[in-house]
């Protein structure tokens, strides 16, 4: 058997798994939703709203599987209402109080990440099932999840599209959105909510863990070349795209958890070109 064949068995041989398939279809989904909504997350320096709001949406898992008893169509629904409750509860208090959104968002991560944690502490056999909500489970991924993250991933597209021209020039610099009398406070809430949907569309591809590596880092690669929005998602895109095949296919091989697997991949490309724009400027 010649390098050639070889190389052709090493890509194909995965891909006589259903699950395989279905779980790269779904790291391309989610690694695209991440990285459009990433570009605005890096540009506005909403990281730790991100990370808290990955958080945030444990009650909800517990809830749902409380509720349901484990499944997982269900546990997305929880987690994308408490994801939506979390985003308009933290605006809520900082608009209204004299605490900034920092601090804000530093009460509900805590908040409401320890209520979670009470919540699964009640499961007997939280240890094993909910595992892979706070660490990914991509490879497990049936027919009716995929068109799960299908159809919110296409939601969040569309409405990114439909607000593109108004959410750049707010990512960019708010106080000429507010000259120009946009919709800034609508637009922050649309942000947010946005922010929260995808959180949960990527829940069980990496798990609440891992989440906010891969609405972060494909973003943040594609800022260290470029500042143009646009040019910034389609690279992002590119890079979760690469990460989630590479991150699979490691997963597959090495026998490593598949979240884990595809945040490492997508570092792997961050330290890569961090290192190369170091060296050119030396």
């Amino acid at each position: 058997m010649n390098a050639i064949d070889s190389l052709i068995e090493f890509v194909l041989l995965p891909l006589q798994y259903p699950f395989m398939i279905r779980g790269i279809v779904a790291s391309v989904l989610v690694g695209i939703v991440c990285s459009v909504i990433g570009s605005y997350v890096v540009l506005r320096r909403m990281a730790f709203y991100g990370d808290a709001l990955a958080h945030s949406i444990l009650p909800g898992i517990a809830i749902g599987y409380l509720v349901a008893g484990g499944v997982n169509d269900a546990l997305f629904w929880w987690a994308l209402v408490t994801g939506i409750f979390s985003s308009l509860l933290i605006r809520a208090i900082s608009n209204t109080t004299k605490i900034n959104r920092d601090t804000a968002i530093g009460v509900i991560f805590a908040g409401m990440f320890s209520l979670g944690i009470a919540l699964i502490s009640t499961v007997k056999s939280y240890s094993v099932d909910l595992t892979h909500f706070l660490f990914g489970n991509i490879l497990g991924i049936d027919n009716s999840e995929l068109w799960l993250i299908a159809g919110f991933s296409a939601f969040v597209l569309v409405v990114v599209v439909g607000f593109y021209r108004e959410l750049m020039v707010l990512s960019f610099d708010s106080v000429l959105a507010e000259t120009l009398r946009l919709p800034v406070r609508s637009l922050d809430i649309i942000l947010s909510l946005l922010i929260a949907v995808t959180i949960v569309v990527s829940l069980q591809a990496v798990g609440v863990a891992l989440t906010v590596a891969l609405l972060i880092t494909p973003a943040a690669t594609a800022y260290l070349v470029t500042k143009r929005l646009k040019a910034m998602m389609l690279i992002g895109v590119t890079i979760s795209i690469f990460s989630g095949v590479i991150g699979l296919y490691l997963s597959y091989y090495l026998s490593i958890a598949s979240g884990a697997s595809i945040v490492l991949s997508c570092t792997g490309f961050f330290l890569f070109v961090w290192f190369f724009q170091s060296i050119r400027r030396l």
